[in-house]
């Protein structure tokens, strides 16, 4: 009977880890469909939300049923409690996919980015894509110092995210409302992906030690930087950021999904 319930306990992350492999293949794909106005891809990633479905309402049963009749402790009433919190950072990762997506299906046959911002998008769906595979990775290891690296891998997003505002603000826009606000929502998918992927890491954390992981907040008081100040770190950033860039291999962070 203890060997039944060690494989349904061993079934369940397997099941976790699979859902966070789903979401991350999503969001390359619709990083893809982005960058290459590819709208069979776009659609791949929205038709997948139907095995997501699937997976989270399979493995919220699996731990409901645990919970009511294994009554585990200690340990494994961590493990069956968080993958049940899991279930939805991971339904939200593939939701977040199907965002990016659902922009290119709707702009479609035109791109839904200017050439300007395709390498900072491009950037971004890299880094998230990544942060996905390292969640994927931790949710099969359980190593709390890798998913502890997590938090500061998500930093690059957040930069990306502030340097596109920036970009809205700071420099002229030629592109109009419409692109700006895609641009702006494209931001935010990414950066929440990101944090999702983290919040997964940390979960595993608090499984594997019983203490919870939280990333620091920024000062509540700190104060707003000038146009002035921002106008600078636009600068700086962006030429961190073109070096960065030229110094990658050809075709390396294109968006294309690996294996294509």
């Amino acid at each position: 009977m203890r060997l039944v319930y060690s494989e349904e306990l061993a079934d369940l992350a397997t099941s976790m880890a699979r859902m966070c492999s789903l979401a991350t293949d999503d969001m390359e794909l619709a990083t893809h469909a982005l960058l290459q106005v590819d709208l069979v891809a776009a659609e791949k990633v929205l038709q997948s939300t139907s095995e997501m479905s699937r997976l989270a309402t399979e493995n919220e049963e699996r731990g409901f049923a645990l919970l009511a009749l294994q009554a585990p402790v200690a340990r494994d009433l961590r493990q069956v409690v968080t993958s049940i919190q899991l279930v939805q950072d991971l339904v939200r990762m593939g939701t977040l996919a199907g965002h990016v997506a659902k922009i290119v299906r709707r702009r479609h046959p035109e791109p839904v980015l200017p050439e300007p911002v395709n390498g900072y998008l491009a950037e971004m769906g890299r880094v998230a894509v990544s942060l996905g595979r390292s969640a994927t990775e931790v949710l099969l290891n359980r190593d709390p110092a890798q998913a502890a690296t997590l938090a500061q891998q998500d930093d690059a997003v957040d930069d990306l995210r502030r340097h596109l505002f920036t970009l809205l603000t700071v420099r002229e826009w030629k592109w109009g409302v419409a692109c700006a606000v895609d641009v702006t929502l494209l931001g935010r998918y990414y950066e929440r992906f990101a944090d999702h992927a983290v919040e997964v890491a940390q979960r595993v954390i608090f499984l594997a030690t019983g203490e919870y992981a939280t990333t620091p907040e920024s000062d509540p008081e700190e104060p707003s930087p000038s146009s002035e100040e921002l106008v600078r770190r636009f600068n700086e950033t962006d030429r961190a950021f073109k070096q960065r860039m030229a110094q990658r291999e050809p075709g390396e962070g294109d968006g294309s999904p690996q294996g294509a």
